[in-house]
């Protein structure tokens, strides 16, 4: 009889003890571990470090990835949500449906994507044609777009074969030549590969180059250039090169706009819904609209500036 009330103790205790251990956090307490696009990584550093430093009792721990991944660690359940630039397909809905789990998608910013090109190549402007033509590989040589160019063969320079930019790329001009496209780690290795090859064009996360009162902004200004891109929108002036300003992306005249997504797997009010309410929330959206990017919650004032940095 002694035996088997020390086994109902000991059941007992570990039963609590499991109960207490998924109670760990709150949404304004805890640790968790989330899953972001590698492209992301400048403005949920921002957003997160913002959080912690109000919470002083949570500590998240991001995984920067590529987007695929980011999306199978959601599925595996590694990851309580991700930060990614596509809403779920009809294939991961179904797999929610089948484990009876109801995910949360919520839109917390506009971004795009900019092309870049060495300092010293000359050809700073694109039309939306050109920039198609040379996905598809219809041009591949410099001189194609510019005759006087002595750059040679055009290389294009990605940050991941399995990120959400190569994605996006893959998706708006489906007719995209993948053998053409060289692939490196993460958007520094592409701004810095760029940076040290004329002949290169990389493509970019629009926050890492959108925050000009950030030391490493600065820094690569002073390496790069940012391409302009003829609108293909309707209404739109036919003789102006559009780059990825925030005000551009707000009305979605730039080419390369795109949408960014909270998904959340969270089944209950955890610090994961307590991270994913403040990004979404005033004071998350404004940390989008000080970073150059546009908030999806907010309004936007667009005011007609020129900044001689782009």
């Amino acid at each position: 009889m002694k035996v088997l009330i020390n086994l109902f103790i000991l059941i007992s205790f570990i039963s609590c003890k499991n109960e207490v251990e998924q109670v760990l956090d709150t949404p304004t307490s805890g640790e968790i571990t989330i899953s972001a696009d590698e492209t992301f990584l400048p403005i949920i550093n921002s957003q997160i470090n913002t959080f912690e430093s109000l919470y002083t009792n949570t500590k998240i721990n991001v995984n920067y990835i590529p987007q695929a991944y980011a999306f199978k660690n959601l599925l595996m359940d590694s990851s309580r949500f991700i930060i990614v630039s596509r809403p779920l397909n009809k294939e991961e809905l179904k797999y929610f449906k089948n484990l009876e789990i109801v995910p949360t998608q919520t839109k917390i910013c506009y971004d795009g994507l900019a092309l870049i090109t060495n300092k010293n190549n000359p050809d700073t402007n694109l039309t939306f044609e050109q920039v198609k033509a040379i996905f598809e590989g219809d041009l591949t040589e410099w001189n194609e777009l510019n005759k006087s160019s002595k750059l040679g063969k055009l290389v294009i320079v990605f940050d991941n074969a399995n990120s959400g930019t190569y994605q996006y790329v893959k998706n708006r001009f489906p007719k995209a030549d993948s053998k053409r496209f060289y692939s490196l780690k993460n958007n520094r290795d592409v701004i810095e590969y760029v940076s040290k090859n004329s002949n290169a064009i990389g493509i970019i996360g629009v926050n890492w180059i959108s925050d000009f009162d950030d030391k490493n902004t600065q820094a690569f200004y002073k390496t790069i250039n940012v391409v302009g891109i003829k609108s293909d929108m309707p209404n739109t002036d036919p003789n102006m090169y559009y780059k990825p300003y925030q005000a551009y992306i707000a009305l979605k005249i730039y080419p390369l706009y795109r949408e960014v997504y909270i998904i959340s797997r969270e089944a209950r009010t955890g610090l994961g819904t307590g991270l994913a309410a403040f990004i979404a929330g005033e004071k998350g959206q404004r940390i989008f609209l000080k970073s150059g990017l546009v908030p999806a919650t907010m309004p936007v004032r667009l005011i007609e500036t020129y900044n001689e940095q782009l």
